[in-house]
């Protein structure tokens, strides 16, 4: 059973076929804070990608880990909450934030980077 009542533990483990969670604390510091967004904005928060172990095709490519080995998620939502995300993300502290602005949804990326980091990708 999943430690958090809206996101599965299908969901946020390794897609990579390994199937591990991820096992930083700072992740679940990070669940902690992306739960109590869901409570507060009553809206469905669908992960795209959550943690990626180092075996994962896309972190093997990196010169050093990601963010997604350590704490970081990716979610797909409306135009419409978008906006309401970026902004509760930042009032919570969250200092790593990527945005996929394509389509008719929105990708945001979310991670417990020490210093703030905003980008478009």
């Amino acid at each position: 059973m999943s430690r958090w009542k809206n996101f599965s533990d299908n969901e946020l483990k390794c897609r990579c076929g390994c199937g591990q969670t991820n096992p930083n604390p700072e992740f679940i510091e990070l669940m902690n804070i992306v739960q109590f967004m869901r409570d507060f904005l009553k809206v469905p928060l669908p992960v795209s990608s959550a943690y990626r172990c180092e075996n994962h095709p896309i972190e093997r490519k990196k010169v050093k880990a990601g963010w997604h080995n350590k704490a970081a998620i990716d979610l797909k939502i409306s135009r419409e909450v978008a906006h309401k995300v970026l902004e509760l993300a930042m009032k919570l502290g969250i200092k790593g934030i990527g945005v996929n602005q394509k389509g008719d949804h929105r990708f945001i990326h979310l991670d417990m980077r020490p210093d703030r980091m905003i980008w478009s990708y």
